[in-house]
């Protein structure tokens, strides 16, 4: 298999198995380098799991677009507001088998904060979030089992945090901090939301 063979020519490991669920949204951090993407294609691969990530359209728009959709990509237009959150909820229920990989810190680069669309995505589609994880300095790549959502917003992200605390990026300083910007608003006078997306 492709995804071991990369796996073992790099030196790397891989941990986990074939989820049991058939739809999920798949956690992908920490995430501080462009070989993230590569590493955990390898690792899902060797699990035998399909993933499909979101990119931008125009990724898509040109003649090796083909090989983007192969890989599992859904284009999104990111240049107008289309309700994303709602969208990639209604696609989970025309589709018997999805794996959706979301990188929550949006960048490469440190954050102070994830974004939420991962967490909103998974509740409103009623699928559970698998953690993949990195680990640069044990060479180890994976994903966890299956979590549902509690909807207690603190809760969850608290269960995140303590499985994320022993995992190393590439670039460790650029590791961006897991915590919602709800969980900011929550202690905030205002309380004033913003677009989860």
């Amino acid at each position: 298999m492709l995804g071991r063979l990369v796996l073992k020519i790099t030196g790397w490991k891989v941990s986990g198995e074939l989820p049991i669920e058939p739809r999920s949204v798949i956690i992908a951090a920490p995430h501080t380098s462009n070989w993230d993407f590569v590493f955990l294609i390898a690792a899902t691969s060797a699990l035998g799991v399909r993933i499909h990530w979101l990119g931008k359209d125009s990724l898509f728009n040109h003649p090796l677009g083909f090989i983007m959709h192969w890989l599992g990509g859904i284009p999104v237009n990111r240049s107008k507001r289309t309700r994303l959150v709602s969208q990639i909820a209604e696609r989970f229920q025309t589709q018997a088998s999805l794996h959706l990989v979301i990188p929550p810190a949006g960048t490469r680069a440190h954050t102070d904060r994830w974004r939420s669309g991962f967490y909103h995505i998974a509740q409103s589609a009623n699928v559970p979030v698998i953690f993949g994880f990195l680990d640069y300095p044990k060479k180890l790549a994976g994903i966890s089992q299956a979590m549902p959502l509690s909807g207690r917003l603190k809760e969850d992200m608290d269960r995140i945090r303590v499985f994320y605390a022993d995992k190393v990026g590439k670039f460790p300083a650029m590791s961006s901090t897991i915590r919602l910007e709800e969980e900011f608003e929550a202690e905030s006078p205002s309380g004033q939301s913003k677009d989860p997306s």
